[in-house]
């Protein structure tokens, strides 16, 4: 189990947002890793972006991280969770540089951490997120939210059709989208269900929506659902597994594998640009 408020964070009010002092928080590490897209670098050290439809402009400030547009109740509702500030992020490092080639890993990806994602946004993400490059998937959110004024929810994108949805310019994928908006919005499949199941029954559960195969699963699993353990797997990380660990992953990643996961994605991707 992940221990819990053991770093040294801090925050207060200010004229212009909400001020956090933590450490081992990089914001371009952590919002430009690929876990999340609805984030954009508008400046040095400055980010805009949105949880669902809450919107953050979020900068380097004072020795800290300011929260521009926020009160110190939407921080401690929405952003302190998003942002994972529960977790004791330094016993997670000290505990996976017991590997060697995961110490070079943390020490390259100082200040990674896994954004705690809306699990309906995440899972239409990662749906749109297969077989496809950064700046697209970011373009088909755009116009996704563009449309329907915000983040659509469940019920309304359950109105679409692949037909209807052809203005994404997002292909096959618009019929999986209306697929799992019509499987959530019906019931069929509840997210905050899978939330309290095994991790291998939720995977089974999502893997139920036509077109979330295992690495969509994982992905929602991960990033949207709290699932430690789940460990997606794209050609850089089947690239990573066969060159560090062709007997598999060292006991120091059980019930972390996916934070092992996010770790070797970013750095073998730096070791081979």
């Amino acid at each position: 189990m992940l221990k819990q408020k053991v770093e040294n964070i801090t925050y207060k009010s200010t004229s212009a947002g909400v001020l956090l002092k933590v450490d081992h928080l990089n914001l371009g590490k952590t919002l430009d890793c690929g876990q999340a897209f609805r984030w954009e670098a508008v400046g040095e050290g400055r980010y805009h972006g949105y949880y669902v439809n809450r919107e953050l402009y979020i900068s380097k400030h004072d020795g800290g991280i300011l929260f521009e547009n926020t009160t110190e109740d939407d921080f401690k509702n929405v952003w302190y969770g998003y942002f994972d500030l529960g977790t004791d992020w330094r016993e997670i490092r000290e505990r996976l540089s017991t590997d060697p080639t995961l110490k070079l890993a943390c020490e390259k990806c100082e200040g990674l951490r896994i954004l705690r994602q809306d699990p309906w946004e995440g899972l239409i993400s990662f749906i749109i997120s297969q077989n496809n490059n950064i700046p697209r998937i970011k373009s088909i959110l755009s116009k996704l939210v563009e449309h329907f004024g915000g983040f659509p929810t469940a019920e309304e994108l359950a109105l679409e059709t692949s037909e209807s949805l052809q203005f994404l310019h997002s292909g096959y994928r618009a019929r999986y989208l209306v697929d799992a908006a019509r499987m959530v919005s019906s019931g069929e499949i509840s997210l905050e269900a899978c939330r309290k199941m095994s991790y291998p029954d939720a995977k089974k559960e999502l893997m139920r929506i036509c077109g979330v195969g295992s690495k969509v699963a994982d992905c929602t699993l991960l990033y949207g659902l709290g699932f430690m353990e789940a460990f997606p797997v794209d050609v850089w990380i089947k690239r990573a597994v066969a060159k560090y660990y062709p007997d598999g992953l060292p006991e120091c990643t059980k019930g972390i594998e996916g934070i092992a996961q996010l770790f070797l994605f970013d750095f073998i991707r730096s070791e081979e640009a």
